[in-house]
């Protein structure tokens, strides 16, 4: 076994590690730090299949702004464990059967889809006025194609992500009972008289005035 076969390997069982602590955290935050663990192998897997820009992208993109908004958003939030827990439970038997489905159909695809295919070529490779292959940029023909062919499913994936970052700050502008925020409309509609209201007291009665000890309680 080379190197490179022992790094897949590596990878490969710290990011199933990592996807499955995912679902079995009991703390929402651990659950995010693993799906960065699990993020963060994914992109080493990119790199041995020679796919820098796509390991980049998962290291710049979802670990260094997606997951630490999630981290974020996940901490902020008042979630009940307990409920969490509850609902878990009740749908495990369901979670096991669907996640022994796609396993099955992963196998499928990795012993039977991929026999007799060729490996891939570079298509549409640049050349120069001599008919000299120039070298090949995968990021250049990867920008190329996402946006001219798939122009319009990168502008939904850009309004989705938009509308899940709103959506999470909605969520953590709640009302709480411990704020001590003023309404600024109170304070606009708020009049001078009701600042400070003047109060009618009786005037202090004067000091009733004590008699003088006697000689008997002096001696005492």
């Amino acid at each position: 076994m080379d190197v490179k076969t022992g790094f897949f390997y590596l990878f490969s069982v710290v990011l199933l590690y990592a996807a499955f602590r995912v679902v079995t955290a009991r703390n929402p935050v651990h659950a995010v730090l693993h799906l960065i663990l699990a993020f963060s192998q994914a992109s080493g897997l990119w790199l041995l299949l020679k796919a820098e820009f796509l390991a980049i992208v998962l290291v710049l993109v979802y670990l260094g702004a997606v997951m630490v908004l999630f981290l974020f958003v996940v901490m902020m939030l008042d979630i009940r464990i307990e409920n969490m827990r509850r609902s878990f439970w009740r749908h495990f038997p369901l979670a096991v059967l669907i996640g022994a489905l796609i396993a099955l159909e992963m196998a499928a695809v990795l012993m039977t889809g991929f026999r007799g295919m060729e490996e891939p070529k570079v298509a549409g490779a640049l050349v120069d006025a001599a008919g000299k292959a120039l070298p090949y940029s995968n990021t250049q023909a990867l920008g190329q194609l996402l946006y001219t062919e798939y122009l319009l499913p990168v502008e939904i994936a850009a309004v989705i992500l938009l509308v899940a970052m709103i959506s999470a700050i909605a969520l953590t502008l709640r009302q709480r009972k411990d704020s001590k925020a003023i309404d600024p409309g109170e304070q606009i509609r708020v009049r001078a008289q009701d600042r400070m209201v003047l109060v009618k007291m009786a005037p202090t009665a004067a000091p009733v005035p004590q008699a003088a000890p006697t000689a008997e309680e002096n001696k005492q």
